[in-house]
């Protein structure tokens, strides 16, 4: 039997973040039932330090075959490749035509601290990865030498019928490039709509582009950059995203950011960060404020837009409700 590739839909696609915090797996299901009814087409797991990236799309295969699925991303290290390749294939039998498999580098902190692996030749490693993949699910025998792994005399027992589209998450050019000779598709995050017009043409106008964006339905302007300055330090403090902000031309403002932090001033690292950082990071304001600053991501090339929702002073349920599709920028 031969296999099957999916292209990704050119549809209106309206994505969500999954698992949702302070909701537990089995609960899950009512969840899925009313995304559909909202008029979501997507949920879109992740793999950092809560649950795996599989599980919860393997529920939502099961519980909601209206759902397309994505986990953005899986790190290249944290598995080896056979594994891997029996875990995306296990997705594509469970909901065939439906998943997109999300490939990343992760971080040098989720690679090697958490996980004790070597973060080494990163490029390398997703672009090896992604040829792997390509033929094990493709059901060759791989007896390959790699760059920077070797695989001998596997072959997948269970053939994959529908291929996944591949994605590939990426920040600066040289993966961004890499994306558009070898991926099927490119994620993003932790970027503006505006940024999108900087990364569209490095990926290549084919190439679909998946983008997850922090969304918090709030008018508490205050509270909302109280709380995206401590994401941003989180997270614009690692090397690569710190390289990626510096090559989208944030430098010279978040410097100062960057010097705090270095040197252990972590109060100082928050205060200084500009108000138009945290307003151009994170989405906030009206239900209707959020979802056409939505549109503005998708108007300037973003084809998935994927929530991580933010629900402060508000209920889960309200803030997905309040920011149901249709995203239109106005």
């Amino acid at each position: 039997m031969s296999a099957t590739s999916v292209a990704p839909p050119t549809s209106p696609r309206y994505g969500i973040t999954i698992p949702f915090d302070g909701v537990t797996l089995v609960e899950h299901r009512r969840w899925y039932r009313e995304l559909v009814e909202l008029g979501y087409t997507d949920v879109w797991s992740a793999e950092t330090d809560g649950t795996d990236g599989f599980t919860p799309l393997a529920l939502a295969a099961a519980w909601e075959p209206e759902l397309r699925l994505g986990v953005a991303i899986i790190p290249a290290y944290t598995r080896g490749p056979a594994l891997l390749a029996q875990s995306v294939a296990a997705m594509a039998e469970a909901a065939p035509g439906r998943f997109a498999f999300g490939l990343g580098t992760s971080s040098d902190v989720i690679v090697g601290r958490w996980n004790a692996a070597q973060f080494v030749e990163p490029y390398k490693r997703v672009r090896d990865t992604i040829r792997f993949l390509r033929s094990a699910l493709a059901g060759e025998k791989v007896d390959h030498e790699y760059d920077t792994f070797t695989v001998r005399g596997f072959r997948l027992a269970r053939p994959v019928e529908y291929l996944p589209p591949i994605f590939l998450a990426a920040l600066r050019s040289g993966m961004l490039r890499l994306a558009g000779r070898e991926a099927d598709g490119v994620i993003v995050n932790w970027l503006s709509a505006e940024d999108v017009a900087t990364v569209k043409p490095e990926v290549g106008a084919d190439i679909p582009m998946a983008a997850r964006i922090f969304v918090c339905p709030s008018e508490d302007v205050d509270t909302v950059r109280k709380v995206g300055r401590r994401m941003i330090a989180a997270y614009l403090n690692v090397g690569v995203y710190a390289e990626f902000h510096r090559w989208l031309g944030r430098g010279p403002v978040l410097e100062p950011m960057w010097e705090a932090w270095k040197a252990g001033d972590r109060k100082r690292a928050l205060d200084v960060i500009p108000d138009e950082v945290v307003d151009s990071l994170i989405v906030h304001g009206s239900y209707d404020e959020c979802r056409a600053h939505i549109g503005r991501y998708v108007a300037n090339g973003i084809d998935i837009p994927i929530m991580a929702v933010m629900p402060i002073g508000m209920e889960l349920g309200e803030a997905v409700r309040g920011l149901a599709p249709p995203w239109t920028a106005v």
